[in-house]
């Protein structure tokens, strides 16, 4: 059994490998029950997806690049005065 700490707003930290036996993760639902004298907390939802990289998180207010642009048809322009 672990035991921790409540904090001032009624908060808990669920030990880590509790948390990854019951698959509990952030955006994870639970319910609690009181059952006597004593809680039990139960998984009600876990989120399906998790991100294991981060591309297409950010937005860009630029413009989007052709997919048929030449990077290299840059290189050969002249330099204009």
């Amino acid at each position: 059994m672990e035991t921790t700490s409540v904090t001032s707003k009624g908060q808990v930290t669920i030990p880590l490998n509790i948390r990854q036996r019951l698959g509990i993760r952030k955006g994870s639902k639970v319910s609690f029950t009181l059952s006597g004298n004593h809680v039990e907390l139960r998984v009600s939802k876990t989120p399906e997806t998790v991100a294991t990289h981060g591309f297409g998180m950010l937005k860009s207010k630029r413009k989007a690049v052709p997919v048929d642009f030449d990077v290299a048809s840059m290189l050969n322009q002249p330099n204009s005065p």
